[in-house]
């Protein structure tokens, strides 16, 4: 069963640990500048948002990669980028609507969230329930969920 990362935003702290891991991870060294997934502050309402690569369907960054240096990963279904094969053009990165993927000016490659091979290391030490790995076909009820909710609720308000 193929997993997704599910991002629950209205739990994140903003604490930064999950950049923290995926940097450590990928790169070796704990520096949020080099982590895969960012958190963006939206500072004027006090929230913070996790962002990573979604690991589109219709993969625009894979369908623009001129070099075939994207593929799918059959275990997890992962977009990844192969460094041997990737030249650095960064036309992937144009064509992500997301910009989830980076270049990186020390390797002259991008990098992208490859999901750690199936365990997510991101998930692992977020210390709330904004980072999770669950089924593919999971990851839409709860927001279904979430939306009826709020829609009964709204609906109960006004009777």
């Amino acid at each position: 069963m193929v997993k997704v990362l599910h991002i629950n935003a209205t739990e994140c702290t903003g604490c930064h640990q999950c950049e923290m891991a995926c940097s450590y991870h990928h790169e070796g060294v704990f520096n949020p500048s080099k982590s895969r997934i960012k958190i963006f502050n939206f500072e004027e309402t006090g929230r913070n948002v996790p962002y990573v690569c979604t690991q589109c369907a219709d993969a625009w960054c894979l369908q623009a990669c001129p070099v075939d240096a994207i593929s799918v990963n059959a275990d997890t279904g992962a977009k990844e980028v192969t460094a041997e094969i990737c030249v650095g053009c960064k036309v992937c990165t144009i064509a992500c609507p997301f910009g989830t993927i980076n270049y990186n000016s020390v390797s002259t490659k991008v990098d992208k969230c490859d999901l750690c091979g199936g365990e997510p290391d991101c998930v692992k030490v977020c210390p709330t329930t904004a980072l999770s790995f669950i089924e593919a076909e999971n990851a839409g009820m709860e927001k279904m969920r979430h939306w009826a909710e709020k829609t009964d609720a709204g609906n109960q308000a006004n009777s």
